[in-house]
Order: structure tokens, then C-alpha cells, then sequence
């Protein structure tokens, strides 16, 4: 009988001794008790068929064993030493693995099935190493290979640890018992907090309202079209976490480089316009500004990683050691069609994004912490007319519909004024103000919050925040020698920097923030 490619592969990776002599991990009496386990104990597959797989055993006849009684389990035929031998008799294998008298001594050793599961894990355990030496010699090689790319090879190998990772990630299944006091002591918890906040405070108290905080394991979208201000939301909500409330944050910025955000936060904490900041051209009193208020900054939990094209699979790595070693409690990521899933083969981007998208809720779950995400829109939002019209809407979520299916809220940012749009149907003035819309929640109610945006600061506030009364001009005035009122910062930008009819933005109001 033919052996396939699969089986040839995983004679490769348990074949005896390497280089140095030593033989690769095994327990080949446990392989034997588990075998003889399953073949005397009734229900003793369903107790292990989540840990143990055919390339789970390192002796080639040990394993064709397994694969009879699995081959048998599935079809829900009884499993005992009869009809696996049967089994093996028909697959043409019998002799190989040493005939009945083989599979009747397996039995006869096995005393006890109690110790069948944990004898497992150790198979799989062994499995896992033998996996990890495998693919370590692949890379070995592949390392010495001149020819070949060094980023691509450590993508491959990023993808193949990866892949290996989750194999060995199983979750029992849990009784309710344990579960309901878990969620009533995160109710008795949330309950001592003000504003009834049980997650991570966006420190937007009408937001906050609405979301109860952001919660552990939510993928959180925020999504907006360009320049409506989706750095600056989530750069004024970090300070609000990491400043005001001391509480760790991670930004990944696949955008911006590490020093473009420290200036936004520079900007945003000290109220002083960006060019300013850039160029260094400040009055005697904006540093004295800047020198007061930049100590708020000194020291915050704040940790910015500005990787560019980030995979999901470095952002894995990252995030296991931020929340590991700083305590990270949220983690936001600037942006998602940034990131790329290296080392996997897609037919399309939308399909590459459906596996981010996945991925980072996967990550959050995993982590047990609020993962925020920006994400851009399409254009369908210019092609509509009115102020309720120019709202976006699901549908114009970028490049795939699984974000919106993966993610536990949906949150849109829309600033009415960028339109050209300064009140709304009641007469309300919209001007400098930005409208949070939850259009997904998946686990309360969606809401409409409006938030006051100060462009020149790039800056989102309460509204019931105390500001100047022209609140884009700086909080100290300019002496009478200084250069005219500056325009806000200017970054460079991969996303669109257009404005809705194609037209260069070029003024303050249509800062790309």
C-alpha cells in the first residue's frame, strides 16, 4: 500500500537520532499503556481524541494502531482488541504492527484506565517538542541557504510556531459552577466602581455610559473615513487611561512613527499646534506651557511599538509579553489594513483580512483584555447626501464583512462639520464637535455620543470640558513678535489624504486627524 505524502512526512520528523546523537522526545511505554487503554476502556477515545493525533506516537507501529482505533471511533464502532485487529487486517497493516499477538499484549499491560488522560497530555507533550526540533532543523538549513530571504524565512518560521501553538492550545470544557462565580465576582467587582465602569474607563463619560468601559476579551473597530479623527480619538482616550487613570496601555502604530505619536500626545496634553512642536518655534510662554504640562506625559504606562506591516503573528508575541510583563490592560492597533497575515497564502486581500480580523479576536480572548482596532471605511459615505446620510453605516466597512461578524462593537467617528455640514435638523450647531456612533454591541445597546474635537490640539474632549472660548485658539496667547497663528500639524500618511470632492486638504479643518 502506497504511503502518502502526509506519512512520509511524519516518518521524516520520527526517525531515530540527530547530529549530536541524542534521540528525539518519547515515552513509548506510555504510547503502549494508552493504547491498551483504549482498547479495553469503552468511552476511553472520547476522553482523549482532543489531545492525541496519529503523529502523536514516535514508534511508526504504535501509530498505525492509533489510526485503527480512530478510523474505528469515527464510524462509532465498538473498539476492543477484536475489531481493531480486524481493523488493521483489512487496512492490510495487521502484520506490521506485529500481528493479534501484538495488540493482546497491549491490553494485558494495562493494570488501570485512570491515569489514562494525563498519560496523554505527556504523549502530546513529547509530540509538540519533536514538532519544534523538526521545524528547527528545517530552519537551520534553510538559514545556511545564501540564496534564501531572511525576512521571508523568519515569517515562515513565525507561521510555523504559530500553527504548532495552536495545536497544543486546548480548553476543557468547564461545569457553569465555576463560570457563574467567576461572572458574579466581576459584577460584586464592577459594582464598587463609580459610574457602574466594568471594564477599561475610555475616560469619555458619555461613552462610558454606553459601553460600561471597554471589556475583557472584546475586539472593539473603530472606524471612520480619513480625517474624521481616528488617531486623535483613540491618542486622547490612551492619555485619559494611561495619565488619568494609571492604567497600562499598548499602541501598535503601523502608520506612525514612534516619535510622529509621542508629538500627537505632546500636542494633545499641552495644548500647543503642531507645527510648533515640529519646527520648535514656541513663544517664552508655550514652553513654559510645554515644560508644565509634558511631566502629565513622563512616566505614563504608555508602550508604543511602530513595527511597520505588523503580522499577526509579531503582534501575538508582543502582546503575550506586554500583558505578561507591564500589565498591559488594553491594546490598541493603528490600523488594521496595515497588518498582514505573512506566511499564509490568500486568494484575495478581503480573505487575508478575514483572518486579522479573526485573529486579533482570537488574541483578545486569549489575553483576556479589550483589543481596539482602526479601521478604514470605503467610499460609499461620500457618494451619499445630507447629515444623515454622510453617517457611515456597516456596509461601508472596508474590505471585508467578517470585521464587522468577529468584532463585539462597531464604533464610528463622524465629524458633520468636515462636510460642510454645521447643523443638524433641529438647528443644533455641529461645528467642533464629533459624533460616536456604537452601531454594533453586541453585548448592550448602540448610541449616538457626541465629543468635543479641538483640530489645532488634535484633541477629543467631554463636552462639558472647560475651554477657551475660541476653542482652536491656543490656551496662551502669542506675544506681538511671534509668527501668525500656526496651522496643526501635518504628518505623512498612507491613508487617502483627500477630501471628499478630491481636493487637496489644505486648511485647518481638514487636518487629517
Amino acid at each position: 500500500m502506497p504511503v502518502s505524502k502526509q506519512k512520509q512526512k511524519e516518518v521524516i520528523i520520527h526517525v531515530g537520532p540527530n547530529a549530536t546523537g541524542k534521540l528525539p522526545p518519547q515515552a513509548l511505554e506510555l504510547e503502549e499503556s494508552v493504547l491498551g487503554a483504549l482498547m479495553l476502556e469503552k468511552d476511553a477515545y472520547i476522553t482523549i481524541s482532543d489531545l492525541i493525533r496519529p503523529t502523536t506516537f514516535y514508534k511508526k507501529e504504535n501509530r498505525l494502531i492509533f489510526e485503527a482505533i480512530q478510523a474505528l471511533a469515527s464510524q462509532e464502532q465498538p473498539v476492543d482488541i477484536l475489531t481493531v485487529a480486524e481493523k488493521l487486517k483489512a487496512l492490510g497493516t495487521l502484520e506490521e504492527v506485529g500481528g493479534v499477538v501484538r495488540i493482546n499484549s497491549l491490553s494485558q499491560r494495562v493494570a488501570s484506565t485512570a491515569h489514562l488522560y494525563y498519560h496523554a497530555q505527556i504523549l502530546a507533550q513529547k509530540a509538540i517538542a519533536r514538532e519544534l526540533i523538526a521545524m528547527a532543523a528545517k530552519v537551520e538549513e534553510q538559514a545556511y541557504d545564501e540564496g534564501q530571504d531572511v525576512e521571508d524565512l523568519m515569517q515562515n518560521a513565525e507561521q510555523q510556531i504559530f500553527e504548532i501553538s495552536q495545536h497544543s492550545q486546548k480548553r476543557d470544557v468547564t461545569q457553569i459552577d465555576p463560570v457563574i462565580k467567576e461572572a458574579f465576582d466581576r459584577m460584586h467587582k464592577a459594582s464598587k466602581n463609580e459610574g457602574n465602569i466594568s471594564g477599561v474607563p475610555s475616560g469619555f463619560k458619555d461613552l462610558d455610559k454606553v459601553t460600561s468601559g471597554w471589556q475583557k476579551s472584546d475586539l472593539v473597530i473603530i472606524a471612520a473615513r480619513p480625517a474624521m479623527g481616528k488617531t486623535a480619538f483613540v491618542l486622547s482616550m490612551a492619555k485619559n487611561i494611561a495619565v488619568n487613570a494609571q492604567r497600562p496601555v499598548a499602541m501598535f502604530s503601523l502608520e506612525m512613527s514612534n516619535v510622529q505619536l509621542v508629538n500627537r500626545l505632546i500636542m494633545n496634553v499641552c495644548e500647543i499646534e503642531g507645527d510648533k512642536i515640529k519646527n520648535g518655534k514656541l513663544s517664552k510662554q508655550e514652553w513654559s506651557q510645554l515644560e508644565h504640562k509634558i511631566v502629565e506625559l513622563k512616566g505614563a504606562p504608555i508602550y508604543v511599538d511602530d513595527t511597520p506591516s505588523l503580522s499577526v503573528f509579531e503582534l501575538r508575541s508582543k502582546a503575550r509579553k506586554l500583558v505578561r510583563e507591564k500589565k498591559v490592560e488594553l491594546i490598541i492597533i493603528d490600523y488594521l489594513q496595515l497588518m498582514n497575515a505573512s506566511g499564509l497564502n490568500f486568494n484575495s486581500r478581503e480573505q487575508e483580512v478575514s483572518i486579522i480580523s479573526r485573529s486579533l479576536k482570537a488574541l483578545a480572548k486569549e489575553l483576556d483584555i479589550p483589543i481596539i482596532a482602526l479601521s478604514q471605511l470605503n467610499r460609499g459615505v461620500e457618494s451619499r447626501t445630507g447629515v444623515d446620510g454622510k453617517k457611515p453605516q456597516l456596509s461601508d466597512l472596508r474590505e471585508s464583512g467578517a470585521i464587522e461578524q468577529d468584532a463585539d462593537m462597531v464604533c464610528f467617528i463622524h465629524r458633520p462639520e468636515y462636510y460642510h455640514l454645521y447643523n443638524d435638523e433641529s438647528g443644533k450647531d455641529l461645528r467642533g464637535l464629533g459624533e460616536i456612533i456604537v452601531a454594533k454591541h453586541r453585548n448592550g445597546a448602540t448610541a449616538e455620543v457626541w465629543l468635543r474635537f479641538r483640530s489645532k490640539f488634535a484633541k477629543f474632549m467631554n463636552q462639558d470640558e472647560a475651554v477657551d472660548d475660541d476653542m482652536d485658539m491656543p490656551t496662551y496667547s502669542a506675544p506681538a513678535g511671534d509668527a501668525g497663528a500656526p496651522t496643526a500639524i501635518s504628518l505623512g500618511s498612507k491613508m487617502n489624504d483627500m477630501s471628499p470632492d478630491g481636493a487637496q486638504l489644505n486648511n485647518e479643518s481638514d487636518v487629517p486627524f
